[in-house]
This record gives structure tokens, C-alpha cells and sequence, in this order.
């Protein structure tokens, strides 16, 4: 069943509301931002509601609403919902808890939650369990509590599964034009991201913000990236919390490391979604798109007159991607003559107090620094309390940072290193001058490394659409070991020249056949290093034979395999089964070492060698396969190749695999290759 355009549901003309106090609510907020359509409240008793006739039922409406704010009981919830879908309404925010989210408390939760969705139908429903939306464009609410919006001409929209989180975000003071504010409750129907793409289409919004407790359709949230991307509109998330296991028995180190959180990032990562850690650092993330949008490089300048601030802000871009890149030579001189000679020139400067509340000069030497080419270039500039002190001269600072950014044509950003120190008023008035204006100075770096993120995702191919491969039905089986190796073999991994032997003076026959030293494992064993069903360089008949007796009491038969010379690097790849977004591939250290060194990458699957690359490079152990200090070398083409072959493994038979572990995948030396030392499969048959 196709689901109806939200157009109608979030830019309203007329809007019925149900119920008592919270219907009430939701008109005096429509009242207070002004909102120029009719609202028809519908009870059962009264006569009217501030000042607007009551009627009684959705039939007695006088025409179908655009917007339907249902805020009775649950069970009555869905009969309102199925008069207005017959009605032809443009959709309804379901006020009501009490459905799927309260099934342990409530056992008919799930049933009735099914009733709401085939009740509307193909009519667009919000929540259950949830405030609704604020247009702060249109001043048009479905939303019964208080809130901070103001009415504003162009902004960006917030999501969030939250309302109290909502309610949070619409009380910040820091500035932010919000366009629209909505909750999406338990989305037993509409979702965030269905949301988002509809808001994406307001010309009027600039950029979207998710808070994010949990994938729901990764399909939908696919569509707003690649919608998000063709209007050059960015997406930023704050994605938290871990998503549910699939019950499944893991059994590999791959499990371990791909965990839910890793790989939602390198799923957002891979969309261009970028991502945040903290609710400032989505307001000033937010603030910097709509204004700049994403960010062209990842240079980005400095400047204060403080030596104290500049160190601050050198630090902290430790760790990201972005960089403060050094001065140009030709931007030296206009500094030195604007600066004088007692001022050491670097990125991040320090342009102490010399040109303080003098606008000619300050404004040469802003300008001097922006015309360096950065993407973004900031000034810090903490403004003081207005009950106390007299802020003239800040107000020339920003005059002149305004003046150099006309000038140059640069992105500018002013920045206060403490939120409480950038006064509201200033903020809006820095973004009516096309100023940035950004509280905190990790919040700020963080929102450079975001907005630069976007745009280098932006400048790749579009990426391949997730793997969508229905779950074949059967029993998990694990294969063994040597099964395992003869389907990675047909795949084009290479694996270690092998017999299997059902006893051990058989195991004996192989060694000699394939020449010594040899490694001895048991087949149908999982973790063998654990029970002692592993043993490695064998040199004689003997010692195969006296080493599989040893292991018989665990063993199904037994592999003998040729010792692999000593490699420069050991890796594990892997892939896991996520319950929301299936598949995916995990490259990193590996052997005994994986969990405690845990350097790895998730790849969202389907996977092309150029992003295989790209991520594999980010690996400290890139370091070990290059030749680390002169030693041996192999080469990432060649480890890529590898990898490229387990994931088109893992995507050919994406139907039937559970879990995929390569732990050690051998990387050999002088561009030998790699080598499958150990391999587990799990399937359904």
C-alpha cells in the first residue's frame, strides 16, 4: 500500500483537533505563532473552544483537514483515525500511548497498534505516542505543551523519536533557526526519515538534524540520503544507543567488533549522513550548514588575541580530519604590515591586542587570513555580560569580520569559547550578516569535521544500495573448518594446501604427503585454542600422529595443513548479520590480538575496491603491511583484492550466511599474497 504525500500534514491550511485539554493546547500554540488557516475543534460536549464552533464528529466537519491532531485514549484513537482516512484527511498525529511501545505492560499493545495502521490506510499518521510538529515557517502546530519557536523565514528542521528531546532542542538559545520541529513517537507507520524527505522538499529548509534512538526502515532512511544529496541539502545525525541483537548464537571475534554502534556509523558514514556525538554539537553542526552548507576542505584558520585561546583551539583538532593548514607565503605581508612585527604569524593565530577596537586595521588583517583559501575561518571572540560591561568594541570586531568575509568572499564563523558567552541577539544578528555563530570550541571543530565529512562523501560516486536479501528459512549450521576453507577457495581466497583425515595415523600420511612443518586441527571445534585442538609446526610423522590422539576426544576428523610462512600481518575479516541492516563486512588487526587491539572498520555491503581501500587505509595495522620501519612489505592492493572477494562472498550468499570470520587472514611478505589461516561459516541449509 502506497502511503499519501505529507505535504498536506506538515504545511496545513485547515486542522481539526480531538480531545480535551491537549486539544485545547495545540490551538493556543497555533494562536500564538499566528497561524492564518481554520482550526475546527471536534468534542463531544462542548460548544466551543476559544472562540471556534465545536463540532461533533470528523463527519460533521466542514470539510476534509489537511492536519488532524488526535489527542483522545487509545482504543478511541483509532476509530478517529478511521473516519478521518474514509474522509479524506491529509494525515494525523496520534497523541495516544499505550501501543507497541507498552507491550510489557500492556499485552493487546501490538494488536492495537496494527488496528491504528490498516485504520489510515494510505492516509499519513505520526507517532503513536508522540507530541506531533511545530512549522515555524507557516506558524502551523500539532503540538499540545509550550515550546521555544519563534516564526522564522528560512531554517532547518530537527527530528526526533524524543519529544521531551524536542521540547529541549526548541528552548536552546544559541540562534538557530528552526524551520520545522517534529516527533516521530514509535512510527508504527511514518518514520524519521519519511519525515525528513518531506521537510527536504520545503525550499524554504537547510539542512535537516536527526536525533536518532534507533534504525527503523534502513531502506527509507537510504532514500533521504540520495534525496538529501540531489538538493545538495545535508543530513546530519546523532544516532544513540545500541540497536537490538538478532538471537542468534555468535560464535566469531567479527560479532565482537561489529558491534550495532560501528556499524550505524559506517552506515552513515557510507550515505553521507554525517554524524555527532552530543546535542550542542548537533545545534552547532546545524548552525554551520545554514549557513555554509557543507565544507569544501578540511582547512580550515584560526584567530584571537588571546595565545591562550589559540593553543586551545590547536589542540583541539587533535584527532579530527580537520586541519589547520599553514599561512600561504603570499598572505604574510599584508599580515605583518596589519599586525606589526611582535606578532608571530602561524595558523592558529594569535593577533594579540594591537589592532583591538580599530576597525581599518582589523579588518585588513581578517581579511589578510581569509584570503588563504580556507573552508572555514573562524574568530573567537567571547562577548561580555551585557549587565555589566560595555561591548562596543567586540561590536567593531564583528564589523570587521563581517567586512573581511564581503570582501573576500570567505565562510566566517564567530566563536565563543564558553555557549553563555555568545548572547542570543549577537547570534541572530551574526546570521542575518551570513556570520556563523558557534558556541564551544570542540563543538565548533566538531561541526567543521561534520560539515567537511558531507562534502567529501558528496564528491564520490553515489553509493551502491544496500544488500536487501530475504532471510532464507532453515537450521544454522557452522561448517567446519575445512568446508569453510573449500567455499572461500571458490570464492578466490587463497587458504593453506590442506588434507583432512579421519584418524590419526591418517593425519600422519597427509603431513608426509604434504612435507613439513605442518599445523594439526580439529574439524568441529569453534574456538580450538581454547580446548588444545590446534597445534603448529609439527616436523615429524610422530608428532602429527601423538598431537591428533591428543585432540581425538574433541575432534570430528582432523585437517593437516602445510605451515604458512611467518606473515608481516595478520588481519581479521569478517561479517555479521545486524538486525536492522543486515550484512556487513569488519576488516582489522586480527589473530590472538583482536579484541584487545581492536583496530578495525565496518563496510556496509555491497562494497567497490576503491572504498575497500579507503577504508583499509585508515588501519593502524596499514602500518605493519607498508613495511613498519624498513621491514618487510606487502602492499593494500593486494590486501584489498582479498577483502574485495570475502564481501562479494558475503553478498552472493547474503541469503543463507549468518556469520563469515577470517581470523588470521596472512598477509606474506614481498607481495606473496594473503592467506586464509583460519576460516568459520555459519548458514542457514
Amino acid at each position: 500500500m502506497t502511503q499519501r504525500s505529507l505535504d498536506r500534514l506538515i504545511r496545513p491550511r485547515t486542522i481539526a483537533v480531538f480531545g480535551g485539554r491537549e486539544a485545547r493546547r495545540v490551538i493556543e500554540q497555533c494562536d500564538r505563532m499566528g497561524f492564518a488557516g481554520e482550526i475546527w475543534p471536534v468534542h463531544p460536549t462542548q460548544e466551543s473552544v476559544l472562540g471556534r464552533r465545536c463540532y461533533r464528529s470528523v463527519a460533521g466537519l466542514p470539510d476534509a483537514p489537511d492536519a488532524a491532531f488526535v489527542g483522545v485514549n487509545r482504543t478511541l484513537t483509532v476509530d478517529i483515525v478511521r473516519d478521518l482516512a474514509a474522509r479524506g484527511a491529509g494525515g494525523a498525529v496520534c497523541y495516544a500511548s499505550g501501543f507497541s511501545e507498552a507491550v510489557a505492560e500492556l499485552t493487546d499493545g501490538a494488536d492495537l497498534q496494527r488496528a491504528l495502521v490498516e485504520a489510515a490506510g494510505t492516509m499519513p499518521i505520526v507517532g503513536p505516542n508522540c507530541y506531533g510538529m511545530i512549522n515555524g515557517l507557516d506558524g502551523a502546530l500539532l503540538w499540545p505543551d509550550q515550546h521555544g519557536i519563534v516564526r522564522t523565514e528560512r531554517g532547518v528542521a530537527i527530528l526526533t523519536q524524543s519529544s521531551n528531546i524536542a521540547i529541549n532542542l526548541s528552548m536552546q538559545r544559541r540562534g538557530l533557526p528552526i524551520s520545522y520541529l517534529m516527533t516521530a513517537g514509535n512510527q508504527a507507520q511514518t518514520g524519521l526519515s519519511d519525515l525528513a524527505r518531506a521537510v527536504l522538499e520545503d525550499r524554504r529548509v537547510t539542512a535537516v538534524g536527526l536525533h536518532i534512538e534507533g534504525f527503523g526502515d534502513i531502506r527509507a532512511l537510504e532514500a533521504l540520503a540520495i534525496r538529501a544529496r540531489e538538493l545538495k541539502k545535508p543530513v546530519v545525525a546523532l544516532k544513540v544507543g545500541k540497536s537490538e541483537q538478532a538471537q542468534r548464537a555468535t560464535v566469531s571475534h567479527t560479532a565482537s567488533l561489529a558491534g550495532s554502534d560501528a556499524v550505524a556509523d559506517a552506515v552513515l558514514n557510507r550515505l553521507g549522513i554525517g554524524r555527532v556525538a552530543t546535542l550542542p554539537e548537533l545545534i552547532e553542526t546545524l548552525k554551520l550548514l545554514h549557513v555554509a552548507g557543507p565544507l569544501e576542505s578540511d582547512a580550515i584558520s584560526s584567530m584571537s588575541c588571546s595565545g591562550g585561546e589559540a593553543s586551545l583551539m590547536a589542540d583541539a583538532a587533535v584527532g579530527r580530519t580537520i586541519e589547520f593548514r599553514a599561512l600561504k607565503p603570499e598572505q604574510l605581508p599584508a599580515l605583518r604590515a596589519s599586525l606589526g612585527p611582535m606578532v608571530t604569524l602561524s595558523n592558529p593565530l594569535d593577533y594579540h591586542t594591537f589592532v583591538w577596537g580599530d576597525l581599518a586595521r582589523q579588518t585588513e588583517a581578517f581579511s589578510a587570513m581569509f584570503a588563504g583559501g580556507y573552508a572555514l575561518n573562524l574568530l573567537v571572540l567571547d562577548f561580555p555580560r551585557e549587565d555589566r560591561c560595555d561591548g562596543a568594541d567586540w561590536m567593531i570586531t564583528v564589523s570587521a569580520v563581517a567586512a573581511a568575509a564581503k570582501q573576500t568572499g570567505a565562510i566566517a564563523g564567530i566563536l565563543a569559547t564558553l555557549p553563555e558567552n555568545m548572547p542570543e541577539a549577537i547570534a541572530e544578528q551574526l546570521f542575518q550578516a551570513g556570520i556563523v555563530p558557534l558556541c564551544g570550541i570542540s563543538e565548533a571543530l566538531a561541526a567543521a569535521d561534520v560539515a567537511s565529512g558531507i562534502a567529501d562523501a558528496w564528491r564520490k560516486p553515489q553509493p551502491l544500495p544496500l544488500v536487501n536479501a530475504s532471510i532464507a528459512e532453515g537450521e544454522v549450521e557452522t561448517l567446519n573448518e575445512a568446508a569453510a576453507k573449500a567455499e572461500l577457495t571458490a570464492a578466490g581466497l587463497a587458504v593453506p594446501r590442506g588434507h583432512t583425515a579421519a584418524t590419526a595415523n591418517e593425519a600422519a600420511g597427509c603431513a608426509e604427503q604434504l612435507g613439513f612443518p605442518v599445523a594439526l586441527k580439529a574439524l568441529g571445534v569453534e574456538h580450538k585454542s581454547d580446548v588444545g585442538a590446534v597445534k603448529l609446526n609439527l616436523w615429524d610423522r610422530n608428532a602429527v600422529r601423538d598431537a591428533a590422539e591428543g585432540m581425538a576426544a574433541v575432534a570430528r576428523g582432523f585437517l593437516v595443513e602445510r605451515m604458512v610462512d611467518r606473515p608481516i600481518a595478520e588481519l581479521i575479516v569478517g561479517a555479521v548479520r545486524d538486525p536492522v541492516v543486515g550484512l556487513t563486512l569488519t576488516v582489522g588487526a586480527g589473530g590472538i590480538l583482536v579484541e584487545l587491539l581492536e583496530d578495525s572498520v565496518v563496510l556496509p555491503l555491497p562494497v567497490t575496491k576503491a572504498e575497500v581501500l579507503e577504508r583499509i587505509s585508515r588501519l593502524k595495522v596499514r602500518k605493519l603491511i607498508e613495511g613498519y620501519r624498513g621491514g618487510a612489505a606487502s602492499s593494500l592492493e593486494i590486501v584489498a583484492d582479498a577483502v574485495l572477494s570475502a564481501a562479494e562472498y558475503v553478498v552472493t550468499n547474503a541469503a543463507h550466511l549468518e556469520e563469515l570470520d577470517i581470523n588470521p587472514l596472512m598477509v606474506l611478505a614481498e607481495s606473496r599474497g594473503v592467506v586464509a589461516a583460519d576460516a568459520l561459516i555459519r548458514r542457514r541449509r
